[in-house]
């Protein structure tokens, strides 16, 4: 059964047993948040969101050590291709297909970390299951197309404010996107974040008909 679990700020995993691996934005070293070593991560795809510092995080390290392929906007992976590592550029809007299902890259209103890029988000068909990742963003009310473009079983929002949205905006957003499950991240890492989970998930259940889940870092949600 595939998994979701959650590495602290906005580093997730998708993985099975026997399948491949997926992670987001690999956060990692310095992250106080994260409940692993950077050594101790593997990926097959590394999915960067932007080029920001603590989304980037260790993203050339794993890919160096396992030979993962870095999936971003062209930017991000040329800059990754011409270090001499595995990448995969796309761009707004784009789909790719990967032995695991699909990639599509979604808009993200943030800054991309590197000059003349894009921030993005991703909507990941894993074995059939459909995940969004927004990124770091803002709302923006062409969520509602991506959630009528797509059956989403998962979307991960961002909640902690100042960089993305905060509490009310992501309920928004969970209302437009309309997945069976809402998961919480970019929170709490440091005092400039700080918001309410729980305070999140209750809007989440009582203003829409998604169930919102929290994972706490090191934890996991079975898809």
């Amino acid at each position: 059964m595939p998994e979701i679990s959650f590495w602290g700020h906005a580093c997730f995993l998708i993985s099975e047993e026997g399948k491949e691996t997926l992670i987001f934005d690999p956060f990692i070293s310095d992250n106080p948040l994260a409940p692993v070593k950077v050594g101790e991560a593997y990926a097959d795809y590394i999915l960067l969101s932007h080029a920001h510092w603590d989304h980037l995080g260790d993203a050339y390290e794993i890919a160096k050590q396992h030979g993962a392929t870095i999936i971003s906007t062209s930017e991000i992976a040329k800059k990754a291709a011409s270090d001499g590592l595995n990448a995969h550029a796309q761009h707004l809007g784009g789909r790719s297909y990967h032995p695991f299902g699909s990639v599509k890259l979604t808009l993200a209103f943030h800054g991309a970390g590197i000059e003349g890029g894009h921030a993005c988000g991703f909507i990941v068909d894993y074995y059939g299951n459909k995940i969004y990742f927004a990124g770091d963003t803002g709302l923006f009310s062409d969520m509602k197309l991506i959630g009528e473009l797509d059956s989403l079983d998962v979307a991960l929002l961002p909640i902690g404010d100042n960089f993305t949205m905060g509490v009310d905006d992501a309920v928004i957003a969970a209302s437009f996107l309309q997945a069976k499950v809402v998961i919480p991240y970019h929170y709490n890492t440091w005092p400039l974040i700080e918001t309410d989970p729980e305070l999140f998930k209750q809007k989440v259940e009582a203003k829409t008909d998604s169930r919102c889940v929290i994972l706490p870092p090191g934890s996991g949600y079975n898809l």
